[in-house]
């Protein structure tokens, strides 16, 4: 690669107007016959698709499995396959919207999808409705009203800047948004969830980490799915934002055929606890649908979780949860030790199989 190339590589403008997009890269890619087009060209139809050069660039071809192809290439059975239960909006997103593009489902936060853009449009994505018909305001109008409808809550502490993917704003405004949300007496802390740092790593700069940080008390969640996502582009984003001042965490998403192993969810929580990234959340795929092809038995994550403990460092085990349909909340599904509680002892199973009493003599918390 020349000098300017490389120059070019290292542009995230760049990497983000040379996005692929159309149907005859995708022939071109996949090797699709005719026939197989047009189902392609209705898969794109129904649900856009979009892939930075960079996060193309981790595709091994010669793999038919390839973890990185699935989770950014198109797949028929996102109009072809469906589960029971499977829901537009699983998580009934619409009917906790006070306002256009914020979600208001926890007493003491509420979610604002600032943009209805992403860099790269993931096949797992649980708001793939919004990909055609955007719930998300990115005008400075829209915007505005989250921050009326948050300024006169006083119960909500914390703001969850999300989409779409908020680092792929015009930087400008996205300072605008937060400073505007920061100067709310009673938000005590802004999160922003991105996977700019495994898609598009170039675009966290020095100047944009320098933005963030005049907004702390800010945390930052991205999104690793699999080890072969920690590069060293990656790692360097990471470390930016990190050496800005920001905690950076990490949401998995449990998907057939990508991450779906023990193996694969351990040497990804291993490799994000290297790079100073905790592994936070390994959530269930929710039952949105064009995602059903990707959803595994709960009891596959357990399983996985449970073969963690004992056999890897507690900061690289993530909370194994489920979304609850209905705007139900978070539900924690990872397996319990605790067998039973009685009048002077518990008892536990350790993670070896072992039977342990532990005592615990009743009413000893009023003990003096």
């Amino acid at each position: 690669m020349s000098g300017s190339e490389a120059g070019q590589w290292s542009d995230w403008r760049w990497q983000l107007s040379n996005r692929t997009r159309g149907l005859g890269a995708l022939s071109e890619f996949l090797q699709l016959a005719s026939h197989e087009e047009e189902i392609y060209r209705d898969v794109i139809a129904r649900y856009r698709y979009a892939v930075t050069p960079y996060y193309l660039s981790l595709i091994d071809w010669s793999d038919p499995d390839d973890p990185i192809k699935k989770q950014c290439i198109p797949d028929p059975r996102e109009i072809s396959f469906s589960l029971p239960g499977s829901e537009e909006d699983p998580l009934a997103e619409r009917a906790h919207m006070p306002v256009p593009g914020l979600i208001h489902r926890y007493p003491d936060r509420v979610l604002a999808m600032a943009t209805g853009t992403c860099a790269v449009y993931c096949r797992h994505c649980n708001r793939k409705r919004t990909w055609r018909n955007p719930e998300a305001g990115s005008t400075r109008e829209a915007l505005y009203r989250m921050v009326d409808y948050v300024a006169g809550n006083p119960r909500v502490r914390e703001v969850i800047v999300s989409g779409g993917d908020p680092l792929t704003m015009q930087q400008r405004l996205l300072d605008e948004f937060l400073k505007a949300l920061r100067k709310i007496p009673h938000v005590e802390v802004l999160r922003i969830g991105t996977r700019i740092p495994v898609v598009l790593p170039m675009r966290i700069t020095e100047d944009l980490c320098r933005m963030l940080a005049r907004h702390r008390p800010l945390w930052i969640n991205t999104h690793f799915n699999h080890p072969r996502e920690i590069t060293p582009e990656s790692a360097e984003a990471c470390e930016r934002i990190l050496r800005s001042g920001i905690p950076l965490s990490n949401q998995t998403v449990l998907l057939k055929g990508v991450n779906d192993s023990p193996g694969v969810i351990r040497d990804l929580c291993r490799g994000l606890q290297r790079i100073m990234v905790r592994p936070y959340y390994l959530f269930h795929c929710d039952a949105a649908q064009g995602t059903d092809h990707f959803r595994t038995d709960i009891r596959k994550g357990i399983g996985i979780i449970q073969g963690m403990w004992g056999k890897i460092g507690g900061m690289c085990i993530p909370n194994y949860v489920a979304d609850l349909p209905g705007g139900g909340g978070k539900a924690m599904m990872m397996p319990s030790y605790l067998l039973e509680v009685g009048k002077d002892e518990a008892i536990f199973r350790t993670f070896e199989g072992k039977i342990v009493r532990y005592p615990c003599p009743g009413g000893a918390d009023a003990l003096v």
